[in-house]
């Protein structure tokens, strides 16, 4: 209450005050003036007053401001003020006490608005919000004015003179720093001037004017410039032609007059004409004027003959009479003489500092007006006559400023870079000294501030700069502004319509798009820049910078490091014993595992663990932002403690004394451990001059042990040495150790129990070193590195017996190889156009033999095993489906068949499906490509003493050139393009004819587009693009490169516009498939237009480039070698594959020559038996060899093998093993039915033929055999082309389809259907139908043997069978049962069957494993297949087999009878089935059922009986059939394969040939369909189970 009363007195004597200061504002009004509440409050602004008082401190809630009405004054004067509101706040607070209703009864008559302003409240009044106001000014003393004396109306001129702000900018004296003319050194200096901007603006207007005197007649030649300071007295004249003298046809007065004594008259008002000069408001001159004592104006007329003369006084308030006198010499020029008013400037003469302005600005017009001579106080700049001179001043002044500054030190002089892009553009560029500088004119106007001009040319230079030093850039980021810094820029422009700023005109802010021109600057002049000290200073400027971050990340010398989970850190580690300690750097966490074993022997005090993950960043080529970013390199720095930029001269400050390098003893391992040395020379290179500060860990790379002895070996050359020293070294056991995690815990321990055997440390460095450092890593020295590689020598190697490593042999002898190794890897040979890579997948496939198809992931895996393949299985799969692509722009010849989704030109085959779900298998060309025939002869290669693939293929056709190659190594990289087969095929004929070759261009398959050749080695790619209409096109076909995918991101890109620009395009539509190309665009007719003028091909950006001159393969030699041609390829090419068609015709005629002597010896041996010149029989094979040997048999020793298998070296053979009796065997291994006379003459006959065909390879030559694989090749060509053409017309050749879904619902409702399949959907089951869990019978325990009664569960209804080739198991159980139960066999019996095979196939039969033995409870899974009754309406099976077969009853379970099937397959897993097979060998009645390799099979295609014929059969003998034996299929028949699901043999099942259950009805349950048929293999898997049984859809296992 105390509170609410002592407010209410505040407000109290605030609001008196208020009261009294409103009626003596009252007073001064006229009592009958009805005001606006708002002219009130204008005024009381105007007069500094402020009526808007708020109480922030008042208490009231839910306060709303009130509006704002207009009332009408009485007619008392001192009632005036009512005319405003009261604030709201007020009367909320007045009202708070009714001892305040008087003081609410002043508010509402008076205005309190201005009490916050007025009211110097003070804050210890009371708890009032708000700043305090003891510091405010109070309002100036105002005259007494009446209504009429303050609202005036000025004319114009009166305007100009009292607001010059709006017109000619400030008149108050200013002080800038600017560039002026210094008359005593003649030239520009950069300083501070003190001037008035209105003064120098008004003599700036009539200088403008002058110069567009250039622009309106091209004859003017001179400008005179007199500033007489003394008199201050200012003319301007030039010799350009006149103002006409003439009255104006609608103002009535002299033209002249009009021009200089009327404002806003002049000729720049008209928009739709393009002007190039300065004025645009039509003040301009008249400003000058109405600034000026005097203002005289002179012109003569030549088309008049008049000269005419008129002076304004005053500041154009006396206009003087015209003089108009005769021009009698036909004169044209104008002159302009003002004496300026200079006490309206402040000024009482013309100072240096203004006149300094003045004359650099006379000396702007000398640079900037073409072919103009001018004149300053009639004296010429001669100095001066373009614009490029004019720069170079302000160039040699700026020199000249630093050397005085430099206390005359000699100053290099920034050089100019200058280019007139056009009549209207002239441009220059300069290094500035660290802040951005420009010196800009448009239209001869001075633009101080620079503008849209000045930056679209800045903008041009920094995207240049920035995408130059990008690559070159390893400190920090740079930005457009940043380099703008270091930029001096120069331009001299004539804009269309010029718009500026202001009326001051300092900024061009016209948009660039409007300037009438476009000004591109050309590459020249960019290179120019390029080659300028900017770069080098942006340089320099970042890596300040980079150092000033880096230094943030410092690492410090400290006991305990957190955040670091992976560091295993030393427990010493920081402390006074750092010194001792060693960080031990692995690769990965394998690695990790390894050291930790081994640190159990050394102990964790003085060694510390830091696993790497991946290679170390190349910091000498890295950026500074991903050095930052980098966690590696940042975690090596604050574990080690290291401090950027500080020179080390011991290992004191760190937190470890020594680092230590524990890598694979691969390649890979070498380039980590010579990235770490990158990085420590590059930063630290202090760290590598102590001595044994790095160290390398070594382990052995190969392993020998014999018994209880081992021996180790660092380096492969100094095992093999060993290999060859040591007699019986093949008695060792050979481990190869090629990465750490190959040893052991216990080999670790050993490791480091023997520290000193493997810790080699790196030597100080020498000189040299850092430049052999530099040399492998920086990208600077590529030329020189590979002139390094070039050097290389095969078998160079790193002996790690050496007490300490220098880093020259590191670099020389080890990293050296990684270099090697990169390039091996990532350039092709020209020889098969292969990388290491896709060389082991073709040789992988060619041993593999593949003739079906196989999933990638597990060819991926095979080639892993047998090819030595050491890097990840996902680059691995990557060169599979590389291989196998056909798409546009990939592969010409697909070596692989791509079954499955293996990426289109959608996404240049980045949407290729995943290994696991796609198939491949060798392409039907690939071995004619690579001719089997030339298999032994290639150099096969060993890797961990495994044969891998041969060091190269030598196909028919350069590959390479087929389908190109792209690759990047270590110093080189290369780029093959894709050429024509047909090209290259007709060029080697030529070749072998003696003809010169033809040139050949790019080319690829399927592309429908134009390759054009553009220079040498250059071709440009062009799509194809059509008009269909005035407002669309159509794209048919991309540049090779350019995939669909992202043409759609750039069609999407040209529909959204580019900045505040409208898009192009409207819409497009696609209807394209994986094949083709197909875009509809829609656009407007006048955008389409504009396409077509500029060419629909640059405009949709439908081009692309490509080049032959960066064509790098290794050659025959296995050399680095560039091609400038393909057709230098093709040279190289051809002698070596033709030398080696001689190789193969020896080869061949070397084996037809083994084969010949082998059969002429076999049938001289067989004639001597049996003439009884040779016994054999009842003697020692030893005599019989003795015998042979006489009688000159050749020997066919088994060594042979061994080359067959790709070794070519001859064997070294002692006397012991010549004639050996195993190389006799081919005769004494002869069957004893070779002992007739039919078998001698066959021999004969075959040896006469193999001699015939000798001799018919003797009579070709290497160039026939070459010119028949051609054939073959070119026939297997055609047919590729021919097959990917007809996949191209199935999907429509981009033709547009309207197609609709269609789903399963639809199928049957048309009547007519030419469907070829019978499939027709089903309908589920209703849930009645469906039989509870608790009634489904469960497996019955194993009964006594004596059980002879056999309960059967009641049948189950069943759904309709899903599916037509396949039983469910269940299903079989219900029928077996049933029918089991209606007929009970009195006796039970055994029956076995011989089965005969009438397989096609001579593959050999294998045996069940022994995983299928049969469990003992076989009583459970037998039935009585011999009591099961016929199904009835059984049509009959189409083929079969015949067979007698009988079959034994045994005694069932009495719950349950279950028949299983036995599922063969190439794999060793069980069926699935629940049944399980008896053992093995009783599958031994099958197999020797099996006819022999020689004899044709006995029946064939014989008629298949029914399902209950088969039943109902029984033979006499009743043989036994094993449990585990599987009948045999029938014979494959000629009907093409359907799916195979079991099978993963070559062919597949026919499941015609199955028996089908029929069809049942639901009224009758115990016959309802079955499920499934359970999938029986091919009769092709193997030859186990042919024969007859196959029949049966029921098989025991």
């Amino acid at each position: 209450m105390l509170r609410a009363v002592f407010r209410c007195g505040i407000y109290s004597r605030r609001i008196t005050c208020q009261v009294n200061r409103i009626r003596s504002n009252a007073r001064l009004t006229s009592t009958n003036t009805t005001t606006h509440s708002r002219h009130f409050a204008a005024m009381s602004s105007d007069e500094g007053e402020n009526f808007d008082f708020v109480d922030d401190g008042s208490d009231s809630e839910g306060y709303a401001p009130t509006k704002k009405t207009t009332k009408k004054a009485p007619a008392k004067a001192k009632a005036a003020p009512k005319a405003t509101k009261i604030a709201p706040k007020a009367k909320a607070t007045a009202a708070t006490k009714s001892k305040a209703a008087p003081k609410k009864k002043i508010l509402a008559d008076r205005n309190d608005a201005d009490d916050s302003a007025n009211e110097g409240g003070d804050a210890s009044d009371g708890p009032v919000a708000g700043p305090s106001t003891s510091g405010d000014v109070p309002a100036p003393a105002r005259k007494d004015k009446t209504a009429s004396e303050k609202y005036t109306k000025l004319s114009q001129i009166e305007h100009i003179l009292v607001r010059p702000d709006s017109y000619i900018g400030s008149i108050e004296k200013i002080t800038q720093q600017v560039w002026t003319h210094d008359k005593d050194t003649n030239r520009m200096v950069f300083r501070e001037v003190t001037f008035v901007p209105g003064f120098f603006k008004i003599v700036d207007e009539i200088l403008v004017n002058a110069a567009d005197h250039k622009i309106t007649d091209p004859n003017m030649d001179t400008l005179k410039v007199e500033i007489n300071v003394e008199d201050n007295l200012i003319s301007v004249y030039n010799n350009g032609q006149g103002i006409p003298i003439e009255i104006h046809s609608t103002e009535k007065v002299y033209i002249p007059e009009l021009i200089f004594g009327h404002l806003l008259a002049g000729s720049s008002f008209d928009d739709n004409e393009k002007k190039l000069t300065g004025g645009r408001n039509g003040y301009g001159a008249k400003l000058a004027n109405i600034y000026s004592h005097e203002f005289t104006v002179e012109t003569a007329d030549r088309k008049n003959s008049q000269k005419y003369k008129q002076t304004w006084t005053k500041n154009m308030g006396v206009c003087g009479k015209a003089k108009i006198t005769s021009n009698a010499k036909g004169d044209e020029w104008t002159k302009i003489t003002f004496r300026p008013d200079l006490k309206r400037f402040g000024m009482d003469s013309i100072d240096e500092d203004t006149a300094s302005l003045l004359r650099r600005r006379v000396y702007d017009l000398a640079g900037t007006v073409k072919d103009v001579k001018v004149f300053y106080n009639d004296k010429r700049i001669s100095a001066i006559k373009n614009f490029k001179q004019y720069m170079e001043m302000y160039l040699s002044s700026a020199a000249d400023a630093a050397s005085e500054a430099a206390g005359g030190a000699a100053t290099t002089k920034a050089s100019l870079i200058h280019e007139r892009i056009n009549n209207r553009w002239e441009v220059g560029f300069a290094v500035s000294d660290g802040s951005f500088q420009q010196v800009s004119f448009a239209n001869s106007i001075s633009t101080t501030k620079g503008g849209t001009h000045v930056n679209v040319i800045t903008d041009q230079i920094s995207k240049h700069i920035l995408a130059t030093i990008g690559k070159k850039n390893k400190g920090a980021a740079v930005k457009a502004a940043q380099i703008k810094s270091h930029m001096w820029i120069f331009v001299n422009a004539l804009i269309e319509n010029p718009t500026f700023d202001s009326q001051t005109k300092d900024t061009l802010t016209l948009q660039a798009s409007k300037f009438g021109t476009k000004p591109v600057l050309s590459e020249e002049f960019l290179k120019k820049v390029m080659k300028s000290p900017i770069v080098e200073n942006i340089l320099n400027w970042a890596q300040f910078k980079a150092d000033q971050q880096i230094k943030k990340t410092d690492g410090t010398k400290r006991s305990r490091l957190t955040g670091l989970p992976k560091l295993a850190d030393a427990n010493n580690a920081g402390t006074k014993y750092a010194k001792d300690c060693t960080l031990i750097l692995t690769e990965g966490d394998s690695a990790k595992s390894l050291a930790i074993a081994g640190l159990s022997v050394v102990g964790r005090d003085n060694f510390g663990v830091f696993p790497l993950r991946g290679k170390l960043l190349n910091v000498r080529e890295a950026k500074h932002d991903q050095i930052m970013k980098n966690e590696e390199i940042q975690n090596i720095k604050q574990i080690m403690g290291l401090q950027h930029g500080k020179e080390y001269t011991s290992t004191a400050s760190l937190r470890y004394g020594r680092l230590m390098i524990m890598t694979d003893q691969d390649h890979d391992g070498s380039h980590i451990k010579g990235l770490i040395i990158n990085y420590l020379d590059h930063f630290y290179p202090s760290l590598l001059k102590l001595d044994d500060f790095l160290v390398e860990f070594v382990t052995p790379i190969v392993r020998v042990t014999k018994g209880t002895t081992k021996k180790n070996f660092f380096t492969i050359p100094e095992f093999e040495q060993w290999l060859e020293d040591t007699p019986g070294s093949d008695r060792w056991t050979v481990k190869y150790y090629k990465g750490l995690g190959t040893s052991k815990d216990e080999d670790a321990r050993d490791y480091f129990s023997h520290m000193e055997k493997h810790m080699i440390p790196f030597a100080a460095t020498q000189e040299g070193d850092r430049d052999l450092i530099d040399l492998a890593f920086s990208k600077k020295k590529a030329d020189d590195r590979k002139e390094w590689l070039r050097q290389f020598k095969p078998g160079t190697y790193l002996d790690h017996r050496l007490e300490e490593i220098p880093y020259s042999e590191f670099v020389n002898k080890e990293l050296i190889l990684f270099s090697m190794a990169d390039n091996i890897r990532s350039i092709p040979s020209v020889s098969d156009g292969l990388k290491p890579g896709q060389r082991k997948v073709i040789w992988a496939c060619f041993k593999r033999n593949m003739k079906t198809e196989i999933k990638v992931a597990q060819l991926v895996g095979y080639i892993g095993e047998k090819a030595a393949y050491h890097h990840g299985e996902v680059s691995l799969a990557s060169t599979i489906v590389n291989l196998a692509q056909t798409y546009v722009g990939s592969n010409n010849i697909n070596l692989l068949e791509p079954n499955g989704q293996f990426g289109t030109r959608d996404q240049g085959g980045k949407d290729a499906a995943s290994a696991r779900y796609i198939h491949t298998l060798p392409s039907r060309i690939a071995r004619t490509i690579y001719h089997p025939h030339d298999d032994p002869l290639l150099t096969q290669q060993k890797d961990d003493n495994l044969i891998i693939e041969p060091e190269w293929y030598m196909p028919v056709v350069p590959l390479v050139l087929i389908n190109g190659a792209e690759g990047i190594g270590t110093g080189w990289s290369t780029s093959i393009p894709c050429f024509n087969p047909d090209d290259i095929v007709a060029n080697l004929r030529r070749m072998m004819n003696g003809e010169e070759m033809v040139p050949m261009q790019p080319w690829w398959r399927g592309f429908k587009g134009e390759i054009r050749p553009t220079s040498k080695n250059k071709y440009d790619v062009f799509g194809l693009v059509n008009k269909l209409s005035a407002t669309s096109v159509e794209i048919t076909e991309l540049p090779v490169g350019k995939w669909t995918q992202n043409y759609k991101a750039e069609l999407e890109a040209m529909i959204a516009g580019k900045d505040s620009e409208p898009g192009t395009i409207k819409d497009y539509k696609e209807y394209h498939d994986n094949t083709n190309v197909h875009f509809v665009i829609n656009m407007d007719a006048k955008n389409l237009e504009k396409a077509e003028e500029k060419g629909l091909i640059e405009f949709f950006k439908l081009s692309s480039k490509f080049t032959t001159s960066n064509m790098i393969c290794f050659d025959f030699d296995g050399k680095i070698k560039k091609y400038n041609s393909p057709e230098e390829i093709i040279e190289d090419f051809y002698p070596q594959r033709l030398a080696f068609y001689q190789k193969r015709k020896d080869h061949l005629a070397k084996e037809l020559q083994n084969v010949f002597e082998k059969l002429t010896n076999q049938a001289r041996f067989v004639q001597m038996i049996v003439d009884k010149e040779l016994v054999v029989s009842n003697r020692k094979k030893a005599d019989i060899i003795v015998d042979l040997k006489k009688h000159e048999f050749r020997p066919f020793p088994k060594i042979s093998k061994a080359k067959e298998a790709g070794e070519e070296e001859e064997a070294l053979e002692d006397e012991e093993s010549q004639g050996s009796a195993g190389d006799f065997d081919y005769l004494l291994g002869m069957a004893i039915s070779s002992l007739t006379r039919e078998k001698i003459e066959k021999l004969r006959q075959t040896a006469s033929e193999k001699e015939d065909e000798l001799l018919t390879l003797l009579k070709i030559s290497p160039k026939e055999m070459w010119n028949t694989d051609l054939d073959k090749f070119m026939a297997e060509w055609e047919a590729l082309v021919e097959s990917i053409e007809a996949k191209v017309a199935i999907g429509g050749k981009g033709k547009r389809k309207n197609a609709v879904l269609r789903t399963r619902k639809s199928i049957g409702k048309k009547r007519g259907s030419d469907s070829e399949d019978d499939f027709k959907p089903i309908k589920a089951a209703a849930a009645k139908r469906k039989a509870p869990e608790s009634k489904r019978p469960k497996p019955a325990a194993v009964k006594e043997e004596d059980d002879d009664e056999e309960v059967v569960p009641p049948p189950k209804k069943r759904a309709p069978a899903k599916k037509k080739d396949a039983m469910d198991v269940d299903e079989e159980e219900e029928v077996v049962a049933v029918a089991a139960k209606k007929r009970a066999p009195p006796k039970k019996k055994v029956v076995e069957s011989d089965v005969d095979s009438d397989d096609e196939d001579d593959e050999e039969v294998i045996p069940a494993p022994k995983k299928r033995a049969a469990p003992k409870k076989a009583d459970k899974d037998d039935m009585d297949v011999d009591e099961v009754p016929p199904p009835k309406k059984k049509a009959p099976a189409k083929k079969s087999a015949d067979s007698d077969s009988e079959i034994e009853v045994v005694k069932e379970a009495p719950k349950k009878t279950k028949a299983t099937l036995t599922i063969d397959s190439d794999d060793d897993e069980p069926p699935k089935g629940k049944g399980k097979a008896k053992a093995a060998p009783k599958r031994k009645s099958l197999d020797s059922t099996v006819d022999s390799d020689d004899e044709p099979p006995k029946k064939k295609k014989q008629v298949q009986p029914s399902v209950a014929e088969f039943f109902g059969k029984a033979g006499p003998s009743k043989p036994k059939i094993s449990k585990s034996m599987k009948p045999a299929s029938p014979p494959k028949p000629k009907k093409a394969p359907t799916k195979k699901v079991a099978d993963s043999s070559d062919d597949e099942l026919n499941y015609d040939d199955i028996p089908v259950a029929p069809a049942r009805t639901a009224a009758r349950p115990t016959r309802a369909p079955p499920k499934k048929y359970v999938e029986i293999p091919s009769d092709d898997d193997d030859d186990e189970g042919a024969g007859v049984g196959s029949e049966s859809m029921f098989v025991d296992e």
